[in-house]
């Protein structure tokens, strides 16, 4: 037996319980994992309190990330014993999740925990600091480099955001934070901002094309605020797009692409390819500073994911929330 997070559906509404199971109750796959550890992504908090089509099929299991050990494998890649870690390919969705003791997945979406990565660490960054990483990645990819000029990062008190940033400024750039609470100005400068901009800045429609500044930019917000940031790039800037926390909605023009020639990138951290999930979580394990990665982020037992979940989409949570699977308060 084993304690979840399960939500079920009865008609139209949907509820989520600390629930005791069999483990003979798992999905199908061939790697069984003991998770220790799981984090609380927005997408989880979606899920959990029912304010996002995040769910396709009940009862679900939620949680997009984890990390543990196998303890049953009839995967070639994977043995009893090694240490795992699993984010994306709709699990928590459509594939029970890792807020729970066991789960049970295809060995293809496991990829071995990096060398000097603890699982309490790993989860502390997650989907969201491995979404940060992709788009680092990809901002490089496109040639942003430090002396290119400032770089903006939306949604700064978040979990991506807040990662993006420290990534960011440990790699040289100059970061400004787009945050919604103002109050949290020294936690973001902690981790390596330089300036603080409030997004109410952004939030609002602005002009399709606006005072050039940035040279590269990371939005996790969306809507009006990815307009704003489209249009206030300087020439050849890019953006990487990879949430929709103000909204779905992209309200725009052509100006800042085609007079400037700004680079949107979409970020899709969901399905991904195994070397580049390797490359993003290796990254991770030797550039992230320890020490302000374990400074934002706050432990939780399972017995409490519930309740977090309402705060995180109340705007009440700053940083990373990690799970202890097998701890219950």
């Amino acid at each position: 037996m084993f304690q979840a997070i399960l939500i079920e559906k009865d008609g139209e509404r949907a509820t989520p319980r600390l629930a005791t199971l069999d483990k003979t109750a798992l999905p199908d796959g061939d790697v069984t994992v003991r998770i220790s550890h799981s984090t609380l992504n927005y997408k989880d908090g979606l899920a959990i309190t029912g304010k996002g089509p995040i769910i396709r099929s009940f009862p679900m299991v939620p949680g997009v990330d984890f990390a543990g050990v196998v303890e049953e494998s009839s995967n070639s890649r994977f043995k009893v014993g090694d240490a795992v870690l699993l984010n994306g390919f709709g699990v928590g969705e459509s594939h029970w999740g890792g807020l729970s003791e066991y789960a049970r997945v295809k060995g293809d979406w496991l990829i071995a925990l990096p060398k000097g990565l603890s699982p309490a660490r790993a989860m502390a960054l997650g989907t969201a600091g491995y979404t940060a990483m992709l788009c680092v990645m990809a901002l490089e990819r496109q040639g942003v480099t430090p002396d290119k000029g400032e770089i903006i990062v939306t949604g700064a008190g978040g979990g991506v955001g807040g990662v993006a940033v420290l990534l960011l400024s440990r790699l040289g750039f100059d970061v400004a934070a787009s945050t919604g609470r103002v109050e949290e100005s020294e936690y973001l400068m902690g981790l390596g901002a330089k300036w603080i901009i409030d997004r109410k800045v952004l939030s609002e429609p602005g002009r399709p094309l606006q005072s050039a500044r940035w040279a590269g930019a990371v939005d996790s917000v969306g809507s009006h605020t990815l307009a704003n940031v489209c249009a206030s790039m300087k020439d050849d800037g890019v953006v990487t797009a990879c949430g929709l926390a103000q909204g779905l909605d992209f309200r725009t023009t052509v100006a800042p692409f085609i007079l400037r020639g700004v680079t949107l990138v979409g970020i899709n951290s969901v399905y991904r390819s195994l070397a580049d999930r390797t490359t993003a979580w290796e990254r991770l394990a030797r550039e992230i500073d320890f020490g302000k990665l374990d400074g934002m982020t706050r432990v939780i037992p399972l017995d409490q994911v519930i309740a977090a979940a309402g705060d995180l989409l109340a705007g009440k949570v700053r940083g990373r929330i990690v799970v202890e699977t097998g701890v219950h308060s």
